[in-house]
């Protein structure tokens, strides 16, 4: 399981590498990436609890069969000082039975502690290990997100800066000063036509004046 990790592991930054050079949506990748490791450490762990129960419940039964070798022990002196050597005999045999098999079960016991201890100790490297690869993770992130607003910029820029975007800001303009002509000449003919108007209004006003000074001086005024 634990070499299984560290392969995984190598293996993770090996399709990364490969991933950016397709091209490939690192972010997501990486999110992909810590879920699988999380889920091998949640099997590891459970590995590992299987394993301490497994540890107590040798250390259960090792503590149970010394105990009867010990009663066993007992039980044969209180039969020897009884004269009951028979009672005494089996008891001895039934105490070097219980002997044996508190020595497997002592001999396993130790084993899975050992392998308890061993199991923990790679547990928690697997733990550091996916939390050094998180903080990798999380910096890859942000580089790939800069990586991407700086690639937008630039195009953005390049656009702005290319002949296309020139020639057509300068149509613009163009366009702009043509309004600005247009309306200028349009102000210039309204001026000139009220002139004009001006001009024919005054001109009616002293046809009027005159016909009025002649009626005047027909009637005697």
């Amino acid at each position: 399981m634990f070499k299984f990790f560290k392969r995984m592991k190598t293996v993770v930054e090996s399709e990364l590498n490969a991933a950016l050079d397709k091209a490939e949506d690192p972010v997501k990748m990486l999110d992909q990436y810590m879920r699988d490791m999380a889920e091998d450490i949640r099997e590891v762990e459970t590995s590992v609890a299987k394993q301490i129960a497994n540890e107590k419940m040798l250390q259960k039964k090792y503590t149970e069969a010394q105990s009867m070798v010990d009663k066993r022990g007992e039980q044969a002196i209180k039969a020897v000082e009884a004269g009951n050597d028979d009672l005494a005999r089996r008891a001895l045999e039934d105490k070097k039975a219980h002997q044996q098999k508190a020595d497997t079960l002592k001999e396993a016991y130790v084993s899975a502690q050992n392998d308890s201890m061993m199991l923990r100790t790679k547990l928690d490297e697997m733990k550091n290990e996916y939390q050094e690869m998180e903080l990798k993770k999380d910096s890859l992130k942000a580089r790939a997100e800069s990586a991407k607003t700086r690639t937008k910029m630039n195009r953005t820029l390049s656009n702005i800066g290319n002949g296309t975007s020139k020639q057509g800001f300068e149509r613009m303009e163009e366009k702009v000063l043509q309004y600005e002509a247009e309306a200028e000449t349009s102000e210039d003919l309204r001026q000139s036509n009220r002139s004009l108007d001006d001009e024919f209004a005054a001109l009616e006003k002293n046809d009027v004046d005159d016909e009025l000074a002649a009626l005047k001086k027909k009637l005697g005024k």
